[in-house]
């Protein structure tokens, strides 16, 4: 597993975690890979307002961090989706109750 290492740790583990999916895309990315693979191209319209560079970009570092796995069929045309792996979803364990704050905070926060 690959992940960034800029900070000193600290001990409530955020560090850790925040480097893994730190960032604007990154949670948004793991939300519509919860459940099941995802081609790129569904990935791009589930991420509302992800470029494709950044999707890209995004997408290798999570695969570099082993939060997920690019699937390439080797077809033509060109089939690629990605998976969540095992580590990826207890990452994905560790956002929902986020999600799930923010849901009920929307209009307070005005969001």
């Amino acid at each position: 597993m690959n992940v960034p290492q800029s900070n000193p740790p600290t001990d409530c583990g955020l560090d850790v975690a925040l480097a893994i999916m730190g960032g604007k895309w990154k949670p948004l990315i793991l939300y519509h890979l919860r459940s099941g693979p995802r081609r790129f191209s569904d990935l791009r319209r589930a991420v509302r307002g992800i470029s494709e560079k950044v999707l890209i970009q995004q997408l290798r570092e999570l695969a570099s961090a082993d939060v997920v796995v690019r699937h390439d069929y080797g077809e033509v045309p060109p089939r690629v989706d990605y998976t969540v792996t095992p580590f990826g979803m207890t990452l994905i364990e560790a956002l929902l109750p986020l999600c799930e704050w923010g849901v009920r905070n929307r209009t307070a926060t005005s969001a």
